[in-house]
């Protein structure tokens, strides 16, 4: 188990110091220093405060001390408003006086090139010889907002959470983007917890700071901007935590593509990692994915808001056909589900529509509310009761004050006069309209989140409700360890791959290796014919460009001639090879040509990667990570949910594929790399999957293999 860098005690020297230092305080407008000192102030911060600057003897009514050195001992916690170049001496004066945490703002340090990285370390020296915490360099601060502790230079909005009410904690790598979050969730009539913006995160990141904020009882749900998890088991073992507690994390993390890839670069100096690799070891661990930010601050509502998250099966009430149509399409495109409702299956619904509204979902209640607002709570509380709904939208057109008069109060009052096992959520169809806002926070006061468009409001549910439909149990089965491995290493060819493989169930074609054309010619008649000839050289990685696969062999000369003919294209190709030989291998049938690979990431562990093959495969990129602690029936539902997933299940009158087959394989393939941590690489492709018939392995076969091993 990954054990913590600090403790909540230390991390409370930060968040809920009883002492602050602020080096560079000042009373000039817009400097950092300034707004800092001033934030303490205006908010009445609770603890001693001790202002620095060399050339003044008292801001705003507090001493100025005129060095650090002038400083008491053991401050809980000193930020720095002053130039890069005075960073790391006043630093190691702080540590030297036993200050618990720093705040450092200057940016040009790992972000500003080799130079700025070696005094970055130089900082983290300091801080691991004086069991300091820092947080940044190059950030914004931080601001505990239960405990009115703004340590940050931006003007701050002390909104600070009533008793008993759920918050959102922020970790956030970026600065703006935690600044911006909370302002998103102040004007929803939202609460922030704490909010922490790491930087370039030289002694602390934010596994660190999720890890506090999961034992934090003022916050509720997580939500956090990564640009790269620098410590990833940690951050997992922090994840899983956080979901244990009952307190969801949610993600806005780019590095879908190469431009984003450079921008985290160049913005805190980590090198973005491999994105879907994280995605699935961090989606195993519960975390919920935003992919913009608007998204971010859409679910951090929601999840706050409502006193359950979205389930899967999500219900409509809707006043149009037109609008019921345009759900339909937008659901589907979003992957929500719609649950069935009809007059035959949902009789409670049935007894309270008149006749002329046939019961649906959406369901479709035209104007009817504008004369009988009651509907709306009898329609909610229906679908709200129905155990077969996961999540409730009254999609409601609101035009102005008086419409909203009608209809508001009737949908308020179904939260009002029962609690529900899932949320129930407000969605406009009419941005823009004239709402009073003493509606919407009648809305939120309740429990039920306002959104001014469905898009967005199914976009969060969505997200929310994909949770719900993972099987996050954890299945992990022994490892298999390769007897022999010890023997090989670097680029392995694919006849050795395949004889360390194969004694671990791994099923591939009958074959024999050959280093002479009469080896070769044995080997053919006794596999029997036709056979298929492949070169082996651990330099040959695409064997068919170079020409070194040649099919349907089918008797002794056709083989003779190939294995000269072979040898001539690879040295055609390339004349630095020189083969082991060749392998000579059994034809096999026909079916759905899949991919299978694993690969074993120095810092997030092994994944395996499962997908449609062929010509294809690099342009449709239909394929799925599976991580080592699933088990068949979690793959196998992964299996089914890729784009091609119809082809194995029977199309067009051709068989159902043997899916149950490939998932044994991938949770086999998950077992070696548990088992064999040498294994860097390893790559089944193509692996062709059969009609369904019931042998262990028997509906699979790997006609290549390909590892590659530590050396």
């Amino acid at each position: 188990m990954t054990t913590r860098r600090f403790t909540n005690a230390q991390i409370d020297r930060l968040l809920r110091p009883r002492s602050v230092a602020v080096i560079g305080a000042s009373d000039r407008h817009g400097a950092l220093g300034a707004t800092l000192l001033s934030n303490l102030v205006k908010y009445e911060f609770h603890g001693d405060i001790y202002p620095v600057n060399p050339k003044r003897d008292e801001l705003l009514g507090l001493k100025v001390y005129h060095s650090v050195d002038e400083l008491p001992e053991g401050i809980d916690c000193a930020v720095l408003a002053i130039p890069r170049d005075f960073v790391l001496g006043t630093v190691k004066s702080l540590g030297e006086k036993g200050c618990g945490a720093v705040v450092i703002y200057s940016a040009g340090f790992s972000e500003a090139g080799e130079q700025g990285m070696k005094d970055q370390q130089e900082l983290a020296s300091i801080a691991n010889a004086h069991g300091m915490i820092i947080e940044g360099p190059n950030c914004l601060g931080c601001t505990n907002y239960i405990e009115r502790v703004p340590l940050t230079f931006v003007q701050t909005n002390m909104r600070t959470p009533p008793k008993g009410t759920r918050a959102v904690g922020i970790a956030s790598q970026s600065g703006a983007l935690a600044a911006v979050l909370a302002t998103t969730l102040f004007a929803r009539d939202g609460y922030v917890s704490t909010s922490v913006s790491t930087g370039n995160e030289a002694v602390s990141g934010v596994e660190d700071y999720v890890e506090w904020l999961v034992d934090d009882p003022d916050t509720h749900v997580i939500a956090m901007y990564v640009e790269s998890l620098r410590r990833p088991q940690a951050f997992l073992a922090a994840a899983r935590r956080a979901r244990e507690a009952g307190k969801p994390i949610v993600m806005l993390h780019p590095g879908k593509s190469n431009k984003a890839q450079e921008s985290a670069a160049t913005h805190t100096g980590a090198m973005a990692g491999d994105y879907a690799l994280m995605k699935a070891k961090v989606g195993r661990e519960g975390v919920i994915f935003a992919e913009t930010l608007e998204e971010l601050g859409d679910i951090a509502t929601m999840a706050v808001t409502c006193k359950a998250l979205p389930g899967a099966n999500m219900a409509v009430l809707g006043e149009s056909g037109a609008l019921r149509g345009l759900a339909f399409d937008i659901a589907e495109d979003i992957g929500l589900d719609l649950v069935d409702l009809n007059d035959d299956n949902t009789p409670a619904m049935r007894a309270i529509l008149p006749d002329y509204v046939p019961v649906s979902n959406p369901t479709d209640i035209t104007a009817l509310g504008l004369s009988e607002p009651e509907i709306y709570t009898k329609v909610l509380t229906v679908l709200l009761e129905d155990p077969r709904v996961g999540s409730v939208v009254a999609s409601i057109i609101q035009s102005d004050p008086i419409t909203s008069k009608i209809k508001f109060p009737a949908i308020i009052k179904v939260l009002e006069d029962g609690t529900f096992p899932k949320p129930l959520v407000f969605a406009g169809v009419d941005e823009g309209a004239r709402v009073p806002a003493e509606y919407v926070e009648g809305l939120r006061k309740v429990g039920i989140p306002w959104f001014p468009s469905t898009e967005r409001a199914y976009r969060a549910i969505a997200r929310l409700a994909d949770l719900s439909k993972r099987d996050l149990t954890d299945r992990t089965q022994p490892p298999l360890p390769i007897a022999g491995l010890d023997a090989v290493s670097g680029v392995v060819p694919e006849y050795q791959a395949k004889s360390l493989l194969k004694p671990l169930g791994i099923a591939f074609p009958d074959s024999t290796f050959a280093a002479t054309e009469d080896e070769a010619v044995a080997a053919a008649e006794a596999l029997g014919y036709p056979v298929v000839m492949k070169a082996q050289a651990a330099a040959l990685g695409h064997k068919s460009d170079a020409g070194g696969v040649i099919l349907n062999l089918r008797s002794a000369g056709e083989v003779r001639e190939a294995f000269g003919r072979m040898y001539g294209n690879v040295a055609n190709y390339d004349a630095s090879i020189r083969l082991d030989g060749v392998l000579v291998e059994k034809m096999g049938s026909m079916g759905i040509e899949m991919i299978v690979g694993a690969k074993h990431d120095l810092e997030w562990g092994p994944v395996v990667l499962a997908g449609f093959g062929g010509v294809t495969a690099e342009i449709l990129k239909d394929v799925k990570l599976f991580t080592p602690d699933m088990g068949v029936e979690q793959v196998e539902a992964g299996l089914l949910s890729l784009k091609q997933a119809p082809l194995l299940k029977g199309w067009r009158g051709a068989p159902p594929r043997d899916v149950a087959a490939l998932a044994r394989l991938i949770v086999q393939v998950g077992r070696v790399m548990t088992g064999n941590p040498r294994i860097r690489e390893i790559d089944l492709n193509p692996v062709i999957v059969h009609a369904q018939d019931g042998k262990e392995f028997g509906g699979v076969v790997a006609l290549d293999a390909l590892m590659l091993v530590e050396g």
